[in-house]
This record gives C-alpha cells, structure tokens and sequence, in this order.
C-alpha cells in the first residue's frame, strides 16, 4: 500500500478534479512469496485510471496468475461510468481474489457501491489500510467532496521582522530563489491562484509556473470595481483567468469576468463560484488584506509562510498567522513554516 501511495504521486497536478490514486497488484505463493506483477497509477484527467494501468502493466504470461492476486489501491474503484468504465467491473472481470483499499471514496457516485459490486463477486475486501496517509495524500480530494469548496493554501514570504511589502505596497524580493522556484513548482499542483487588488496593481505578477514544468493554473483576481488598468499581465489572454467584481459578467477570450451578488460575503460567493467551475485547489498569493480575509473567515487548509534573514524596518506588515506550527525547514537561505487549523 505503501507503494500505491508513492505512485499516486506521480499524478499531481495532471489528474484534477479526479483524486491522486496507486494501484499495486501482488501475487502470493507459498514456495516464492509476494511478488509485484502489476503496477500503475491514474496519469491524467479523462485517461485510464490507476487499475486499469496496473492490469495493462502485467505480463501476458502472469495474467493466469491474477486469480489468487492482491490488489491494493488507495482510493475505493470506481462504480460508474464516467469518462471511463468502472474499475470495480474490471477487477471483477478479472477474477482477482482481493482488494485491499486505503480510503473508502466519499463521491455519491460511488460511495461504498464499488466495494459492494466486489463483495457481491465474491472478493474479500479490506478496508482502511495507511488510510491517515491516503487522506493526506488526497486531502484536495476530500476536501472539495466534503466541504463543498476547493482546497485553500495560504502562502506569503516576510522579512525577518514580518514585513511582506515595502512602503506604499512597494514590490520587494524577500524569497530566495530556491524558494520562488519551489513557488512555482506549488503553482503546478494546484488548479488555481489567487492575487488581491493591492497585489495586481503594484507586484503585476504573472502567476505562470514559467520557473518550473507543468500546467499553468487558472489565474484569479479580486477586482471589485474593475479600477485595475487592462495593460497587467493578468489580462493578457496568455491562460485561463477569472475576475471577480460586482459590476459585470463578461467572458473576452481566456478571461472571465464573475460579477457577485454583493459585497458582503464576497469571499463565500467567490469560494462557492469556484467549487461550481470544479476548482479543486487554490494557492492564495496575497496580499496581506485577502489572506488575512481568508483567515478571518475561517477559509483556509494550509498556510505556507517563507521567512528571510533580512529585515525592512517599515512597510506593509504581513499577515498574523491564525493555526498551528505543523512543520519547519530550510529552503536555502530561507525558512519555511508550515501551518493547519488549530
């Protein structure tokens, strides 16, 4: 299981809004042992899922032995059919003797009903294997089904004496570059990022991951009254980029402009409109206003603060960390805190 778990892995950032999910299929004899025949993992959203390539990676001559086989899978096979077939027929049609599953699947659509076409087969089913480790692994996942709203990290980089901006919001290179690198390799994994007025307007970022390999994010702005000057790099076309106002909704090319109900609850309308468009995970950039909004309001996962060793002594001061220190480490001449709700 531990070896379906590091495979799932390897569909980070290509499988939303679909889980990460391994799949390891073992074959036991008693004069040999357990041996691996099969492994495989879901590559990518709309493609095979991971039983499916776990049975294509097995050897012609080692499918005789799949009925007294093992496969273990992190998240319960599917029971539907969707853009592909179901897994839980696929195991079934391959006569496999067990399945041992790390988390049970919490989408209605499944739910209990894959482990239920197993068992009504005739395979022994387990359940809750390293299931800690499966929900961290898919914490986006169960999040989004769960809560209903994507998956939020909070990130910002402050100086030594907590200043995330100089002086009338004065754009400042606070991180290394092994941290901005690590960025934009976060960036990668998450289906959207997320900027504040104040940080469109003076940093003009182009939140891409052109520092790293991968997906660009959709990019989403907060623009109340549409005051930000069309010239950004935010409204150049170049990917996918949402709007939020209160004045207009308009889509121009790649850009997407969301009119919300009211100012009030803006940040719940804008959340909800997300989790509508199928938005699993949002990296939240800044500034210091919209993260501490997030806080406030209690809309958060994860916070990722960079700390350097180098102090301002005036300027915009950083958000006040709400949660608890869950991990600490260097990222060059950096230091990086990790926090979750308290």
């Amino acid at each position: 299981m531990q070896r379906a778990l590091e495979l799932a892995t390897l569909g980070r950032g290509a499988v939303s809004p679909n889980p990460l999910v391994g799949c390891v299929i073992v074959h036991e004899a008693p004069e040999t042992g357990p041996r691996i025949i099969g492994e495989g993992w879901h590559q990518r959203y709309g493609e095979p899922h991971a039983e499916v390539n776990a049975m294509r990676s097995v050897a012609p001559y080692d499918e005789i032995l799949l009925p007294d086989a093992t496969v273990y899978v992190t998240l319960e096979p599917c029971a539907h059919f969707g853009k592909t077939p179901p897994c839980a027929d696929l195991l079934v049609a391959k006569q496999v003797k067990r399945v041992v599953v790390c988390n049970d699947d919490p989408f209605p659509l499944v739910a209990g009903k894959g482990l239920d076409k197993l068992r009504a087969a005739g395979i022994a089913v387990e359940t809750g294997m390293l299931a800690k480790q499966g929900r961290e692994l898919n914490q986006r996942f169960f999040t989004f089904v769960e809560k209903q709203r994507p998956y939020i990290i909070l990130k910002w980089a402050e100086t030594a004496d907590g200043y995330i901006a100089g002086p009338d919001y004065q754009p400042l290179a606070i991180s290394g570059s092994l941290s901005r690198r690590l960025v934009h390799r976060w960036r990668a994994e998450e289906d959207a990022i997320m900027v504040g007025t104040n940080t469109a307007r003076h940093d003009n970022p182009q939140l891409n991951v052109r520092l790293w390999q991968g997906r660009n994010p959709v990019r989403v702005v907060i623009d109340k009254q549409l005051a930000l000057p069309s010239s950004l790099h935010l409204f150049d076309n170049s990917q996918t980029t949402l709007v939020y106002n209160l004045q207009k909704s308009e889509v121009t090319d790649l850009t997407t402009y969301v009119r919300l109900a009211a100012e009030t609850e803006f940040l719940p309308q804008l959340v909800a409109d997300l989790y509508q468009r199928r938005i699993q995970s949002v990296l939240v950039e800044g500034g210091t206003v919209l993260l501490q909004s997030f806080m406030d309001a209690g809309l958060w996962d994860e916070i990722r603060v960079f700390r350097s060793r180098t102090s301002l002594g005036v300027g915009i001061k950083a958000p006040a960390v709400q949660g608890r220190l869950v991990a600490q480490e260097s990222v060059g001449e950096d230091e990086l805190r990790h926090f979750r709700p308290a």
